[in-house]
């Protein structure tokens, strides 16, 4: 169980990781503000309040570093954890 979930938070920031090398910023809208017909017209602004976030220089270069000690760590983890001991 604990390798798998390391493994998934691993490979999560991985693909994070990637995905901001290949952006520039990001727009984020507000959800309680839109609805779905919001997004249908490509010209308008689906919410009054729109918060753009662009990722530093480190950061996609830091979360792949942190992705893949992670992966790396969960591969080498035992298959069978015994935190009580045999007995």
């Amino acid at each position: 169980m604990w390798r798998s979930l390391f493994m998934a938070l691993g490979i999560m920031a991985i693909i994070i990781g990637v995905e901001t090398l290949l952006i520039d910023s990001a727009s984020m809208y507000a959800a309680a503000e839109s609805t779905a017909a919001d997004f249908i017209d490509p010209g308008a602004t689906p919410a009054l309040r729109t918060e753009v976030w662009e990722p530093g220089e480190k950061f996609p270069w830091a979360m792949l570093a942190i992705g893949t000690v992670i992966v790396l760590y969960a591969i080498t983890l035992p298959k069978r954890w015994h935190s009580h001991g045999a007995g």
